[in-house]
């Protein structure tokens, strides 16, 4: 979990920089914390003419002639310039410390929750979005990163500059140090009541960003089909509906933490105009002077900004509390299940086959979409899986992939049970093309290799058995030519091929085809076809499909209802016996042998003539 511990721990790394940041700052309030004290003393030692340790000391820096009220006071102004000009750039070179620290940081928190996304289960992903959880790696990450990096420095330098500023009032007159030594205490304990009501309306609001951004992702997603639809208008509405929300909720915060500092600083001042007071009364009754007075003036100044840094620094702490809360959030999503790999049943002289025995799945306890189904996917041979919708094709497969977790049965690969196979060792040996598959906005170069290392003679071969070829060749840069996002700028069928092209360039040794040719006209299929049978020749194929074409390659063909394999055989088998197969494509064979006869007929009458 990401919190207060973890980040000390990720903060000790850099010990070396930190203390640097905590040496300079601590120069720079050395330097700063006694400017306010010269211009007023010169009130009594110029302008009251009582000369005292500090006209001995500017008597050193200049010459005898210019032993004069003017030239002492052009001189302390000089000073005070130049000791400013040092303390800024000091303060500045600490912020770059804590800069670089508060950047690594998040840098590797940024680095645990995207290794965290890497294992997040495919259900969590399906229930909350991709919106909602993208939202956790940007603006809560920049929360904490602003209050490592920007809040912290200022309160180190604040911390330091109110106890160096009451050292010295201390020092001037220890009953007015005091006094303001005990004021600070109330008015930090008055911020802190005000601000436990302030962290849970930043709460509310981040929730309300986090809706927006969910609703965002998935409108723009799709914004083709809503406009195809005509239904944009509605889903832009809701989106300024989710905007009025933030609007709403960041108002609330926005300017209940603004009242809240306003009214902690206003203590301060409150404070501060006692102290100013009691300052003037003390030079009527004691031994303080004009002088002095103005020098505690000016340090009471000088421990504003300080201060009102340090009261808002808690509402930047609160901010990074809620943050931190959001993040272990995400940490503490349900993960994929990924079983240690124990055998390795994969051989040179062994194809991969599967055998699936009495899977039983539910996506909830409403239904069980999986109900002891069984069947084999043989090694080097192509099967099929046909039925109506929500028969469990899609189901399986992702059974198959490690998506999802049978709730009984068993799953064999060589053998061995998936699990001790692992799933990542089986992903290793498959490719899965989808029907809808992902694409890129980038080039048809990254699109094919994903990242992976290809010559161009590999690309082109997996381009030409994809039936992709020539559409790259016509392409104004060819393999670099951008597609637009998610290939927008392809048709669906060149979409598809471009997928299968990336199979493909992995040469598995089992392929799954989840309707991966359904967009594609007769011809073009039947083209991918004769020059898929070859590369496929000795692959475990596994092919979900409703086309005839596709299916009727198959070697065996499952027929699958209700969860279960109710029909297996050949197409020749199964188009000839009574049952959901002759259903789907008994009519469907009819038709093609109508239409085959009706082809031949303009023919014979062209001889004819």
């Amino acid at each position: 979990m990401i919190n207060w511990s973890w980040l000390l721990k990720q903060a000790i790394h850099h010990r070396p920089r930190l203390i640097a940041a905590n040496f300079i700052a601590l120069i720079a309030t050395l330097i700063s914390v006694p400017i306010p004290l010269l211009m007023p003393l010169m009130v009594d030692e110029i302008l009251l003419d009582k000369p005292a340790g500090g006209i001995i000391f500017l008597n050193h820096f200049l010459p005898e002639s210019l032993h004069q009220p003017t030239a002492y006071i052009l001189l302390v102004l000089l000073f005070v310039v130049l000791m400013r000009i040092g303390s800024q750039a000091l303060n500045i070179l600490q912020s770059r410390q804590f800069t670089l620290v508060a950047k690594d940081i998040t840098y590797h928190m940024r680095q645990h929750l995207i290794d965290k996304l890497g294992r997040i289960s495919m259900r969590q992903y399906e229930e909350r979005g991709s919106g909602g959880i993208t939202s956790h790696l940007i603006t809560d990450v920049e929360t904490i990163d602003k209050f490592v990096g920007d809040t912290l420095s200022r309160f180190l330098i604040g911390f330091l500059t109110v106890i160096g500023t009451a050292a010295i009032l201390l020092w001037l007159n220890w009953q007015l140090g005091l006094f303001i030594l005990l004021v600070n205490p109330i008015v930090v304990y008055a911020s802190k009541l005000m601000g436990n009501r302030v962290k849970t309306l930043k709460k509310k609001e981040n929730h309300a960003f986090e809706r927006f951004q969910q609703r965002l992702v998935e409108t723009l997603d799709g914004i083709y089909q809503l406009r195809a639809a005509n239904r944009e208008r509605d889903f832009l509405d809701q989106l300024k509906s989710n905007a009025n929300d933030i609007r709403h909720d960041a108002d609330k915060y926005a300017w209940q933490s603004e009242a809240a500092g306003r009214i902690s600083f206003l203590l301060f001042l409150v404070g501060f105009e006692l102290f100013r007071a009691m300052a003037m009364i003390m030079v009527l009754f004691t031994d303080l002077s004009v002088g002095q007075m103005f020098a505690v003036f000016g340090y009471l100044w000088f421990m504003l900004g300080p201060v009102q840094e340090l009261l808002g620094i808690q509402f930047a702490w609160y901010s990074a509390s809620a943050a931190m809360q959001r993040l272990n959030g995400l940490i503490a999503i349900e993960e994929e299940v990924r079983p240690v790999q124990k055998v390795d049943p994969f051989t040179d002289d062994h194809h991969l086959d599967i055998e699936v025995n009495n899977i039983h799945f539910a996506y909830d306890e409403d239904k069980e979409v999986l109900r002891g189904m069984s069947l084999t996917i043989p090694s080097g041979k192509r099967v099929a899986l046909v039925g109506s919708s929500g028969g469990g094709k899609s189901t399986l497969i992702q059974l198959l992939l490690g998506i999802y977790q049978k709730n009984a049965g068993d799953i064999l690969v060589n053998g061995y049970p998936i699990e001790d196979v692992s799933y990542e060792a089986l992903r290793n040996k498959m490719a899965v093309v989808l029907q809808h598959p992902v694409l890129f906005n980038d080039t048809m170069r990254h699109n094919l290799t994903l990242g992976g290392d290809y010559s161009d003679e590999q690309l082109w071969q997996a381009l030409e058995i994809a039936q992709m070829a020539d559409v790259t060749q016509r392409l104004t840069e060819g393999l670099d030519t951008e597609i637009g996002r998610q290939g927008i700028k392809l048709s669906g069928g060149q979409r598809q091929r471009l997928a299968i092209a990336r199979m493909v360039l992995t040469n598995p040794e089992f392929v799954i085809l989840d309707e991966a040719t359904s967009a594609l006209d007769t011809a073009t299929e039947a083209a991918l076809h004769t020059a898929l049978n070859q590369f496929l020749a000795n692959r475990t194929t596994l092919i979900v499909a409703h086309r005839l074409s596709a299916v009727k390659q198959a070697d065996v063909i499952y027929v699958l209802e209700d969860g279960q394999v109710s029909q297996s055989g050949t197409h020749y088998e199964l188009v000839n016996k009574e049952g959901l197969y002759q259903t789907l494509y008994g009519s469907v064979q009819s038709d093609e042998n109508q239409n085959d006869a009706v082809a031949q007929v303009p023919v014979a009458r062209v001889n004819l003539k």
